[in-house]
């Protein structure tokens, strides 16, 4: 069956819904993490970390906010990455879902260093605070072009280094080659069908830079990574 990606659609995921909660959700949340971890994808947020802490030389703990954070498995990455190199992270994980806060909190029960707010960035009040670095990883196709621009607007004034974006390249490959690791990793309901929405929700390039264009940033780079994804770092150096 043929599939049109010339633009972004604005169909709805099943996770988007914030009141959502149950094994079906708690499921599709620790699968998407298997995927990113099979995949490689949480390597490009840690990628944009090192580069992002590459051009900051004071000696201080290095506070670090994944917004939209799912289970937590890309902050807990960064905990043991932390350790191993012996630097001080302190890290936040922000959700607007309770059940998926409440789920990550358990995952992480052992991880002292990595703190779980649930709270919606749009509607609560964020502007007194403030972090080293922001996250956002498969997080801004969530939204559409103007929230997208709103949000970052808004995380711009949160970070201090800057921020680092991993999201979906909008691409026929990437469908097919998802619907064949749905089957290869026997995914459930929730995750074959917010997955397929979700890249059919990701991005071009040129996208991304348009966006970096309206709002008239100046120290930023994209880039393409497998598996079908753009880095998006955006510096406030």
């Amino acid at each position: 069956m043929a599939i049109d990606l010339t633009q972004r659609t604005s169909e709805n995921e099943i996770m988007d819904d914030f009141l959502l909660e149950g094994d079906e959700l708690r499921g599709a949340l620790d699968q998407i993490s298997k995927i990113n971890r099979f995949l490689g994808g949480n390597s490009i947020t840690l990628d944009g970390v090192k580069k992002m802490l590459s051009n900051d030389n004071s000696n201080h703990p290095i506070r670090i906010v994944d917004i939209g954070c799912g289970n937590g498995d890309m902050l807990r990455m960064l905990s043991d990455y932390a350790d191993n190199k012996g630097i001080q992270f302190e890290l936040f994980g922000l959700d607007a879902n309770r059940y998926t806060i409440n789920h990550a909190r358990s995952l992480s029960k052992n991880y002292t260093n990595i703190t779980y707010v649930c709270a919606d960035i749009f509607e609560e009040d964020f502007e007194d605070l403030s972090f080293h670095i922001v996250l956002c990883t498969l997080t801004i196709h969530h939204f559409n072009d103007e929230n997208i621009l709103n949000l970052i607007a808004r995380l711009i004034k949160m970070s201090k280094l800057g921020i680092i974006i991993n999201d979906l390249h909008r691409s026929k490959i990437a469908y097919r080659l998802f619907q064949t690791i749905a089957v290869v990793f026997r995914l459930n309901r929730m995750t074959r069908e917010d997955g397929l929405i979700s890249i059919r929700r990701g991005f071009k390039k040129d996208e991304l830079v348009q966006f970096a264009k309206k709002l008239h940033l100046e120290n930023y780079t994209v880039q393409w990574k497998w598996a079908f994804r753009y880095q998006w770092i955006i510096s406030n150096i």
